[in-house]
């Protein structure tokens, strides 16, 4: 199982890395989602996922063109920890595309 993947196309480069983060199934999923998510962005995104030993949460940090960068607590309890429950946290806190 690979901890870091790498996702490339001619307009951009997608890196994702998980640490203590899921089964392998589960790392797949997030990596598609995150795939899907960022397909139509221009730019080099990083997305990184490191799960906590001492309890059921993820930090989920993103970086992306123009110094983009967010970080969010992912929370076990809440069951955010889900691939469904990621693509909609992407979602959310991706910047705006211009029309």
């Amino acid at each position: 199982m690979a901890a870091n993947t790498v996702i490339c196309s001619t307009s951009m480069a997608v890196s994702v890395e998980m640490q203590h983060a899921g089964d392998s199934g589960v790392q797949a999923e997030i990596r598609a989602i995150i795939e899907h998510v960022l397909a139509d962005r221009l730019g080099d995104w990083r997305v990184s996922f490191v799960g906590s030993q001492a309890n059921d949460r993820w930090e989920m940090k993103i970086a992306g063109p123009n110094s983009f960068e967010r970080s969010y607590t992912l929370e076990g309890s809440a069951g955010e920890p889900r691939p469904d429950v990621i693509q909609v946290i992407l979602s959310k806190i991706l910047p705006g595309r211009k029309a």
